[in-house]
């Protein structure tokens, strides 16, 4: 049975786990990807440990301003990270990361609190993931110049 609660974006990347858990443990780089398109963000505490803070706020390209606060709940370097969003709305992101043919399996998935939230926030969350990995996508392209793709099999 499906979770309504439950969106789950999954991508292959042609770049090491490292390279994209790096991505989400520098708070600079973080800065400059997170967030859909035509965002930015402000970063007020980033303590990337298990159990660290990291408050910012994401200004829209609207003008509007959206504060956040999250907390770190788990950390395994270039594998898994989960955050806990503590502020409306209340969700739990967990990103794995795994190699698959000299490629990484990114998979996102977004748990939040309650379904009746999650159906309210669906048509703006599942284009936003898309987006958000978008970014930390054309992001690593260019910390890493431009690379051949990556063959899929077919």
């Amino acid at each position: 049975m499906a979770d309504d609660r439950v969106f789950c974006t999954e991508r292959r990347l042609p770049f090491a786990a490292r390279e994209i858990y790096r991505a989400f443990a520098s708070a600079p780089m973080l800065a400059t990807w997170w967030g859909p398109d035509g965002f930015t963000n402000t970063f007020e505490t980033f303590d990337f440990s298990v159990g660290g803070r990291w408050v910012f706020t994401m200004h829209g390209p609207d003008g509007q301003s959206y504060p956040n606060q999250c907390r770190f709940i788990a950390l395994q370097p270039d594998e898994r990270l989960e955050i806990r969003h503590d502020c409306a709305p209340y969700f739990t992101l967990v990103v794995e990361l795994a190699a698959v043919d000299g490629a990484t399996r990114l998979t996102w998935t977004q748990t939040f609190d309650d379904a009746e939230t999650a159906r309210a926030v669906r048509a703006i969350v599942e284009p936003a993931n898309e987006q958000n990995l978008d970014r930390l996508t054309r992001l690593l392209h260019g910390q890493a110049g431009v690379r051949a793709p990556i063959s899929n099999g077919a």
